[in-house]
């Protein structure tokens, strides 16, 4: 089966604390907002938590 094209996304792979997975799929199941976009916000906050160190 073809991978489908994602046009304004990048696949990639990672991994999460075991102890993580539960509460995450449950946040996604309870505000019915996909782990993708939750990833996304979560990357966006630390990229700006950390966006000082990046510029040095």
């Amino acid at each position: 089966m073809a991978e489908p094209y994602l046009k304004y996304r990048t696949r990639f792979t990672s991994s999460l604390k075991n102890e993580l997975v539960k509460e995450f799929d449950e946040l996604a199941k309870v505000t019915r907002i996909p782990k993708s976009r939750l990833l996304d916000e979560a990357i966006e906050d630390l990229l700006k938590k950390h966006k000082k160190s990046l510029k040095e």
